[in-house]
């Protein structure tokens, strides 16, 4: 299943914990990701996730969201994933909650 293998790469990668939900109780600093699409096509997959890097401040969340394009960015080389491209990222801080966060969304074929 891909969401693990993101997931089992992330956690053994960056110095924060990931999550496919929100905790109930989140850490400070975390990356929540999801699948926002998919498909499939002479049996390559492919998919569409959305990265957001949450932290106590932007600067602090921008930073994280580096570190997590890095680590997608080296995937490729690593694991059954060949393509991991960058669709987008931006500020994406939640008016609602006022939590920090970025948003890199993820193009890949696996």
């Amino acid at each position: 299943m891909i969401e693990k293998t993101i997931k089992d790469y992330l956690d053994s990668h960056l110095n924060v914990p990931s999550f496919l939900e929100r905790p109930e109780n989140p850490p400070e600093t975390y990356v929540l990701f999801e699948k926002t699409g998919g498909a499939e096509s002479n049996h390559i997959n492919s998919g569409t996730f959305a990265f957001q890097s949450y932290a106590p401040s932007l600067f602090e969340a921008a930073k994280l969201n580096v570190k997590v394009k890095a680590c997608l960015n080296e995937m490729i080389y690593f694991t059954d994933i060949s393509k991991a491209k960058l669709n987008s990222d931006y500020n994406f801080t939640d008016p609602e909650t006022k939590e920090y966060r970025y948003q890199a969304v993820y193009d890949f074929k696996y």
